[in-house]
């Protein structure tokens, strides 16, 4: 199978990863990659929003399937002119899309599905935002309606912090605050069928202890062994399969990856947001326990036979992933500094632990940061001890001035596991 990956972060890192051990894959291309991805996959330039160049692309490669990564390529509809072109694309549809893409349609999709989830207002005037504010009382919870790469929720206590977001970003959602754990479901879908990947939890706040701003990601970790083991069924039933359904009746259908961010409440499972596509840095230790070949699973979504598919098939084994970020990241990075030790990991701490690249690119003969969240180190073990002392010991290995990383990534789980 000749496949094409669109996007160029650790999460297409990871997919081209798994994609280079999968024996039905005989080329790997991706667009326009990093300096990693280069390392298992042929690099092709391309403009990832411009959906006519990504179709063209995957024509002129021969490509037999298309996968897009990010967010933005799918909310613009890049996966709509692959389709055009002929050609299977795992990634849902322009309009699909919008699940995450509008954060009040993703609500009002989840309210006509009986899909449980936070009480909310959209809200697009200052005034309209503090009465929301008003209503529900601190913690408060803003969110972007749109796009806004990992960085577009606060959730504070601070009034004025919370109506400035409001403002900053026009359209909102503004949401009753949800406690309790929080943890990261993808399932595969070919718009009928779902099939549930398994669950993992990652770390939103840049700093130890959940402190400091919200960010992208800067770590995960699978399986979750505080987790109720009823969790997915529950979540299949409550969310996902009745997600996918309203989609479909409402002539829409949504193929591709499902993204639940759930909060583990007091009363019950309530969905945080929808992502139409793998999460980061989720993805990394989801699919580093995957032992069903990719390549099989995302086509069977992409053409429509998810249900003939046998079950997934996955490892015991845990796996911890560390986000190791530029200097002052979620701030604007500082980026063209060398990336020292790679080779170091591939050697002393392959294959139990490895490097994902998410923002980096060449320099000569060096790689250097070419964005905020710059690789991702991820390790597998017995248990999750053992995943998350590899895991750091080949962050130690790696050398990148001014660099920041969390060190409590599922300390907690490990040590009540």
């Amino acid at each position: 199978m000749n496949v094409l990956v669109i996007g160029s972060g650790a999460r297409e890192h990871a997919l081209c990863r798994s994609l280079s051990l999968d024996p039905a894959v005989t080329a790997l291309h991706c667009a326009p990659g990093n300096a990693g991805i280069g390392e298992v996959a042929e690099l092709h330039p391309v403009d990832a929003l411009d959906g006519k160049a990504v179709a063209a692309l995957a024509t002129e490669l021969g490509a037999q399937l298309v996968i897009v990564g990010p967010e933005a390529p799918l909310v613009a509809g890049v996966a709509d002119a692959v389709r055009e072109a002929g050609i299977p694309v795992f990634g849902p549809s322009k309009e699909a899309a919008q699940l995450e893409g509008s954060k009040a349609f993703a609500k009002d999709v989840m309210a006509a599905a009986g899909v449980p989830t936070a009480r909310s207002y959209v809200c697009t005037t200052p005034a309209e935002a503090a009465t929301a504010l008003d209503a529900f009382g601190a913690p408060y919870v803003v969110k972007d309606d749109g796009l806004a790469a990992g960085k577009g929720v606060v959730v504070t206590d601070d009034l004025e912090a919370a109506k400035a977001h409001a403002a900053a970003c026009g359209r909102v959602v503004i949401e009753e605050f949800l406690d309790g754990p929080e943890v990261s479901l993808f399932a595969v879908t070919d718009g009928e069928t779902v099939v549930p990947l398994r669950p993992a939890q990652d770390f939103k706040r840049a700093l130890d202890g959940d402190e400091g701003p919200n960010t992208g990601g800067m770590g995960a970790y699978s399986p979750l062994p505080w987790a109720d083991p009823k969790l997915v069924d529950e979540v299949m039933e409550t969310v996902l399969q009745p997600t996918v359904d309203e989609m479909r009746r409402r002539g829409i259908p949504f193929s591709g990856l499902l993204y639940a961010g759930l909060a583990i409440t007091g009363r019950g499972v309530r969905v945080i947001e929808f992502n139409a596509r793998f999460g980061d840095p989720e993805t990394q230790v989801v699919l580093a326990r995957l032992r069903t070949p990719l390549a099989g699973l995302l086509m069977a979504a992409a053409t429509g036979n998810l249900a003939d598919l046998p079950p997934l098939r996955w490892s015991d084994e845990a796996a911890v992933t560390v986000v190791v970020a530029s200097h002052n990241y979620p701030g604007t990075p500082r980026t063209g500094d060398p990336i020292t030790g790679l080779d170091e990991v591939a050697a002393e701490d392959a294959p139990h632990a490895y490097v994902l690249h998410a923002g980096t690119r060449r320099d000569g003969d060096a790689v250097v940061s070419a964005g905020g969240r710059v690789l991702s180190v991820t390790a597998t073990g017995e248990n999750l001890t053992q995943a998350r002392e590899r895991a750091y010991e080949a962050v130690a290995r790696i050398g990148l001035d001014g660099s920041q990383h969390r060190t409590d990534i599922a300390a907690k789980a490990a040590a009540e596991a």
